[in-house]
């Protein structure tokens, strides 16, 4: 009985080193990187994994238009903000939730979600969110960009009053605008 407990732990100890592994292995082609917007009262921090174009199709190709992408690679992305915002009328409130998006060639829809801490996609490629757990839906329009972005950014600009994300990859430029609500 003693050999069995031993050679069962000596199993799941070798599959947790090789996941770990196998973990460290996938982000060193899509690191880690953190982007953060802070003003006055208001602090909004995204964590994501900036995976790289290397001469693929990106979107309506790798990133499959119409179907539900976890905006990044790796583990979902992480947006988290410290005041209640204003997204096209709708309040998103403080909190941590993760990104998602739906690319089409003209708009994307972006998704909030209270499910945080999930790896992005599921162990059959699906993304891995449960739509009830949806807090939050906006569309956003797209922009062709001349320049091509090789590593899949997000970055936040401010204008007047409107605090604006801006995802960017390949040459697709997405806006998404925001206020602190009142």
């Amino acid at each position: 009985m003693k050999k069995l407990i031993i050679i069962a732990g000596v199993v799941i100890a070798i599959i947790a080193l090789a996941f770990v592994g196998l973990r460290i292995y996938t982000k060193q082609f899509s690191p880690q990187d953190t982007v953060s917007y802070s003003r006055d009262n208001v602090e909004i921090n995204v964590s994501y994994s900036r995976p790289y174009k290397k001469g693929r199709d990106v979107f309506g190709g790798l990133v499959p238009y119409g179907e539900t992408w976890r905006t990044g690679a790796n583990e979902a992305t992480v947006f988290t903000t410290t005041a209640d915002l204003n997204l096209k009328g709708k309040v998103l409130p403080a909190g941590s939730y993760s990104l998602f998006t739906v690319p089409t060639e003209n708009t994307w829809k972006v998704i909030f979600n209270e499910q945080t801490g999930q790896w992005g996609v599921n162990f059959s490629g699906e993304v891995n969110k449960s739509d009830e757990q949806d807090v939050l839906t906006v569309e956003a329009g797209t922009v062709d960009s001349p320049d091509v972005f090789e590593q899949f950014t997000i970055s936040f600009e401010q204008m007047g009053e409107e605090i604006e994300m801006i995802l960017m990859w390949d040459q697709t430029l997405v806006v998404v605008p925001m206020t602190v609500a009142e």
